[in-house]
């Protein structure tokens, strides 16, 4: 599947996994939800290779969930900041993550807690209009034009 050919799909998570569907991206999310900036901090953090770390930093720049600041001019360096888009994006791993816990559990698993209140965060995925937890209720799908 090439994902550069999927910006134009009208399906939705066809569409995002053309920005964001590789395990490096996302890892490249989650670290920078937990507060790295850095290169050197994201390649400690995950083990990946320079090469391939610039260009999903580059590719996520591009696609508007980071931005690039300026840290030093001497010498030149930059940090990788979330934008909206990529703070709007800590739910999709919440929910990726949830399945993580009840498919591919076992042994040690992180956890995330709530900083002002101290209790797990439980992430589950819920319809906005009817209330109802996603997966409980049958659906259909729409395609435009069809």
């Amino acid at each position: 599947m090439d994902n550069n050919d999927n910006h134009h799909e009208p399906c939705p998570i066809a569409r995002s996994l053309a920005v964001a569907g590789d395990a490096w991206s996302l890892l490249i999310l989650r670290d920078a939800h937990a507060g790295l900036t850095r290169f050197d901090q994201f390649r400690k953090s995950m083990g990946i290779a320079p090469t391939m770390l610039t260009r999903r930093l580059a590719a996520l720049t591009e696609e508007g969930l980071l931005e690039k600041r300026r840290y030093s001019e001497h010498p030149p360096r930059e940090e990788y900041l979330l934008t909206a888009a990529g703070r709007d994006f800590l739910p999709v791993l919440f929910m990726i993550g949830a399945w993580g816990r009840q498919h591919r559990g076992g042994g040690k698993l992180t956890q995330f807690f709530d900083a002002e209140t101290g209790t797990e965060i439980k992430a589950i995925a819920v319809d906005e209009v009817t209330g109802a937890k996603i997966g409980t209720r049958p659906m259909r799908v729409l395609v435009p034009g069809e």
